[in-house]
């Protein structure tokens, strides 16, 4: 039974939650039903048919309206007498301010993405705000408590980087599955139905007399009297044929790698199976948008079913002839969405026979999209779990009792017999740059990277800022706001395209940068330091940011936890060695502890894409964008790491 104390914290209380999603309908289910009389709650986001299977409080008739107000009219039904106030926009809005976020005593996050958990994460700390954040994937699950100055914040510790290719991995030497899913999704769906103009790495020139003076035709530029099957037909030549023999003429690539096949339509399809492929009216499905699907077309059934090369090619022209027959008006401003069917079916046959011509194993179109959408599969249970468990974390902050906050982990199997791993909150990282301000050190070509490149690789994909300010002592480099002159973002807009060395105040190596966000109140200082070469394959992005963590001193280890959730880092307890990547280790003392024999990192409702290409020289597949880190919960006074006093 809850105490007087508990029940009057309760009512009392005004309670932010961001997100009504997977956790976020079970959390407000259960704030309700707890006592929680003041509950305000953000969410971008609107229904989709894939969400109703978990977010119990979406029906069929809710698909397509705002999940925020959705979820605040479920839950007034059977508590009308509470007050839940919904907001059905992002939490990264100007007006979403730290004024915004003084006025509640807790916020809870129930987030899909790592961006806006660093936002959040910062406003709290400016506010002075207590944050409980939480993460499911599958059967996992954790639910974290951050109090400024007594716990770590959420970017104490390094959340793990997504996976990056080199673009010539991509276009040239694809070994994995995924590396032709990207290149699917990223470069060819992209360059066919995306826009024109951007950047693309995808070799769209023709296949002619390479010695001819004239301008080599772009194969993909569909001319308005060109036969559709005939344009697919010389697209499909053009990227499995010619491209593949253009990179098997660079003999040196091919010495330790096995050597693709070109694959050519007239090899593949007869022209009599090709015209019975495109004249399929009768099956044809009679809806427009996204609701149009090759599979129907060709009378395929089972997503679950690996497609020969034949069949993956005929979804291939289907798919590309339903795209300009029934969407010609979206061609020029398709982005790839794991919602839209006929999208991830042209996806995967082109992924498939990518892989085909390079040796890769093909998948089935359930398997592809999930590659594709970077989706994992969620269990409500779990998101049931994590939402009673964020609740009584948020009890305890409201108390403020101290003493009895406890990060807690969902596991899939018992471990020491328990399937609830509570442990002690760790103290604030002194080398934090978030709470604790220390510098960062960026290595870096500074007579060859630009300041875009800084500005989009750094200030906004490493340190999660949205409307960044750069200065050079007195100097102000770039600045972002509704508020600038037109001469102003003009002389910003030049400084992006300038090296860094020949900036008007020159950054060099040894030189300072401040970087402010604005909206978020945060700011770091960025020490330079000078680099002529990186490697390509693991540094792609011809930067290295580091300083995001202080090493253990040497006395210490020895009762401490290395958590090593993307197994990225290389500690001195030990080398940890991984056969697949969805594996977890814990490392204690100079050993390895595997949790789980599948043990997939993620966020709560994993974000709904692979995110976008941020520049034509690398690729970003994010499978395990937050961390679920895992801790052994035996003999918890003798294994800490710095706790919570």
């Amino acid at each position: 039974m809850a105490s007087q104390l508990q029940l009057s914290v309760v009512k009392g209380a005004k309670v932010l939650m961001v997100g009504a999603g997977g956790i976020g309908c079970e959390l407000l289910k259960t704030l309700a039903l707890s006592g929680f009389q003041d509950i305000h709650i953000i969410d971008m986001d609107t229904i989709e048919v894939s969400n109703l299977n978990r977010q119990f409080l979406f029906r069929q008739s809710h698909v397509g309206q705002a999940k925020a107000k959705v979820a605040r009219d479920a839950v007034l039904k059977f508590r009308p007498q509470i007050n839940i106030t919904s907001y059905h926009a992002n939490i990264k809005d100007p007006d979403f301010n730290v004024d915004f976020f003084k006025q509640f005593n807790v916020v809870l996050n129930g987030l899909d993405n790592l961006d806006a958990r660093r936002h959040v994460n910062r406003l709290c700390l400016v506010a002075n705000v207590p944050l409980v954040e939480s993460g499911t994937t599958g059967f996992l699950g954790q639910v974290t408590v951050h109090v400024k100055g007594r716990t770590e914040c959420y970017e104490c510790q390094p959340k793990p980087s997504p996976k990056t290719y080199p673009v010539c991995t991509i276009t040239s030497t694809p070994s994995k599955f995924v590396h032709c899913i990207v290149w699917a999704k990223d470069l060819l769906f992209a360059k066919l139905f995306g826009d024109r103009n951007q950047e693309n790495d995808l070799n769209t020139r023709s296949s002619g007399d390479a010695s001819s003076s004239e301008p080599a035709e772009d194969v993909f530029e569909c001319r308005k009297d060109e036969d559709i099957e005939q344009y697919g037909r010389g697209i499909f030549d053009h990227v499995f044929g010619y491209n593949i023999e253009l990179a098997l003429s660079n003999e040196e690539t091919w010495k330790n790698r096995n050597r693709p096949r070109p694959i050519y339509s007239k090899d593949i399809l007869s022209d009599q199976l090709a015209q019975r492929n495109g004249n399929m009216d009768k099956n044809f499905a009679t809806d427009d948008g996204p609701s149009v699907s090759a599979m129907v077309s060709l009378g395929m059934k089972n997503p679950q079913d690996i497609w020969s090369l034949t069949e993956n090619s005929r979804i291939f022209f289907e798919a590309l002839k339903l795209f300009f027959t029934k969407r010609e008006k979206e061609i020029g401003n398709l982005s790839f969405d794991k919602d839209d069917q006929l999208a991830v079916e042209f996806v995967t046959a082109a992924a498939n026979i990518r892989a085909a011509s390079f040796g890769i194993p093909l998948h089935s179109l359930f398997e592809a999209k999930g590659i594709a959408g970077n989706i994992v599969h969620a269990v409500a249970t779990t998101n049931a779990i994590i939402a009673g468990l964020i609740v009584i974390e948020a009890i305890k902050v409201l108390q403020n009792d101290t003493k009895k906050y406890r990060m807690t982990y969902c596991l899939e199997h018992p471990s020491k017999k328990m399937l609830l791993m509570p442990v002690e909150p760790f103290e604030p990282n002194k080398s934090c740059y978030v709470c604790s301000e220390t510098p960062l050190l960026l290595e870096i070509n500074t007579r060859r990277s630009k300041l875009k490149d800084f500005v989009e690789k750094i200030v906004k994909a490493k340190l999660g800022m949205n409307l960044p300010l750069i200065m050079h002592g007195s100097a102000l480099l770039y600045e972002v706001g509704h508020d600038l002159d037109e001469d102003m973002v003009a002389n910003y807009a030049a400084n992006l395209e300038k090296v860094l060395a020949e900036l008007p105040s020159p950054v060099t190596s040894g030189t300072m940068l401040t970087v402010e966000d604005l909206q978020q109140e945060f700011s770091c200082n960025v020490n330079i330091k000078h680099r002529e070469e990186f490697d390509e394959e693991k540094e792609p992005d011809g930067m290295l940011l580091s300083g995001w963590t202080q090493p253990l001193p040497a006395a210490e280890k020895e009762d401490k936890f290395i958590i090593n959730g993307a197994r990225t880092s290389k500690t001195s307890l030990a080398t940890i060695e991984a056969e697949k990547d969805d594996e977890i280790d814990v490392v204690s003392a100079g050993k390895k502890r595997k949790l789980s024999e599948s043990f997939k990192v993620a966020d709560s409702d994993l974000p709904n894409a692979v995110d976008e290409t941020r520049n034509h020289k690398q690729f970003q597949v994010i499978d395990d964008e937050d961390d679920l880190i895992m801790l052994d919960g035996g003999d918890s006074d003798r294994h800490k790491k710095k706790r919570l006093q």
